[in-house]
């Protein structure tokens, strides 16, 4: 029993230390991909679920950050009437945000809920980078 309680306080703390922070992803997504236009600067994309309550939140967030930074767009996909781009893209549980790139490129993935200085600290460096400069 003793095992059994240690072993469900180890998953706990690696759900609660992973849950809504950014890693490093690879893959590229089109407009017509994702159905939306890509932000000038950088695009949020989110994989929500109709009865998925930290989704709400985290449309909240990425709305807010969206607002705050020009060039940045916000784009919800709903992950049950796309599971083509779910399985394409390893989503595993909603919500995952995916920070893209002016190109496209995903630059960073989250599962669960991200907090709004994360999302805001992960877009500075892309937004900042005028690939016009030299």
């Amino acid at each position: 029993m003793l095992a059994t309680l240690a072993l469900g306080t180890v998953i706990g703390v690696v759900k609660l230390r992973r849950d809504g922070r950014m890693r490093e992803a690879g893959q590229t997504l089109t407009a017509d991909t994702l159905g939306a236009e890509l932000g000038e600067r950088a695009t949020l994309v989110q994989f929500s679920t109709a009865f998925c309550q930290p989704c709400r939140a985290t449309r909240r967030v990425l709305e807010d950050v969206s607002g705050l930074v020009p060039g940045v767009a916000h784009v919800e996909i709903d992950a049950e009437s796309r599971l083509d781009l779910v399985r394409e893209l390893d989503i595993m549980r909603t919500p995952t945000v995916l920070v893209l790139d002016r190109a496209g490129n995903v630059v960073k993935k989250a599962s669960g809920q991200p907090r709004k200085a994360d999302v805001i600290a992960v877009l500075a460096p892309i937004v900042s980078h005028d690939p016009d400069e030299k």
